[in-house]
């Protein structure tokens, strides 16, 4: 595999997600904390005017704009949808300067801790998850793969490598030190890790990962005109990552009938409840719990 001579950090994907956003102000202000002798690191605000407003977006949500047909598509002209197209000209259109690695910090309002979103298993992306989760026994992996790199629409599908960091819980449009310091440990952790990489210090020894994979996505309890008629279970809200039981209670709803999980087999339940997919119709996403071998 070719050195890695260009990284770039993305924050503010999601204006409200003040994490990232201010994490790549410090980087910006303070680079000699994202410099190594080996490559390049450079850092984005990806969406400045939905960051000065204090809102997810603008017109639409941008970490949505990144399917290549859009990108490629002339008609399209939202103020995402061109910012899309901007990014993509940074750090992928140029070959002088395209990113080898794409780090895309997020937030959330549900009780995500410290994740690593893979949107693909290349080696290097698998390996550095592991030792993540590794050096620190609070990182957890999420697995949404895609197809092909043309069903991705997020950020990350610009570049193989990297993948995209989820911390919380945290309210948007607001900053939580503890949060914003861990993160800032794990983009370090990081750097440092491709340095190694760059100078041949990984070895290649067989490792072990456990990771979530997507299975799902699920709705809250709604009425015929679509309105929401329920609300995440007491005994399921900000149990992320713990294991979900047939028979276990999911929903309430508003006359007090409790919904349960009716599956048949045990899933594991992420973004629960999350502020920002009360628009996208989602209530938690399902994953199955995995060992895998490296």
């Amino acid at each position: 595999m070719n050195q890695i001579n260009r990284v770039a950090i993305v924050g503010g994907t999601h204006g409200n997600e003040f994490t990232g956003a201010y994490l790549i102000q410090k980087f910006a202000q303070f680079p000699h904390f994202i410099t190594r002798q080996s490559f390049e690191t450079v850092t984005l605000l990806a969406n400045p005017n939905a960051f000065a407003a204090g809102r997810r977006y603008v017109e639409k949500d941008l970490n949505r704009c990144f399917l290549k047909q859009d990108l490629q598509d002339p008609t399209l002209s939202s103020y995402e949808e061109l910012q899309a197209k901007s990014i993509q000209d940074t750090l992928a259109s140029n070959k002088d300067k395209q990113a080898d690695f794409i780090l895309d910090l997020h937030s959330s309002t549900a009780n995500m801790g410290l994740t690593i979103i893979l949107v693909n298993s290349h080696p290097l992306n698998l390996k550095l998850a592991a030792y993540l989760s590794q050096i620190n026994p609070l990182v957890r992996i999420y697995r949404c793969s895609f197809k092909s790199i043309e069903e991705n629409p997020f950020v990350n599908s610009l570049c193989e490598l990297g993948f995209a960091i989820e911390v919380g819980p945290i309210a948007q449009g607001l900053l939580n030190a503890a949060l914003f310091q861990q993160t800032e440990e794990l983009v370090y952790a990081i750097l440092d890790y491709l340095e190694r990489f760059n100078q041949g210090g990984i070895s290649s020894t067989n490792e072990t990962l456990i990771l979530y994979e997507h299975l799902s996505v699920v709705d809250y309890p709604k009425q015929e005109d679509g309105t929401i008629f329920g609300m995440i279970h007491p005994e399921l809200q900000d149990k992320d990552y713990q294991a979900l039981n047939p028979g276990d209670p999911i929903f309430i709803t508003f006359d007090d009938k409790i919904i349960f999980y009716e599956g048949t087999s045990t899933v594991w339940p992420i973004f629960i409840n999350e502020a920002a997919y009360y628009e996208k119709g989602i209530a938690m996403c399902f994953t199955q719990r995995q060992q895998i071998k490296i």
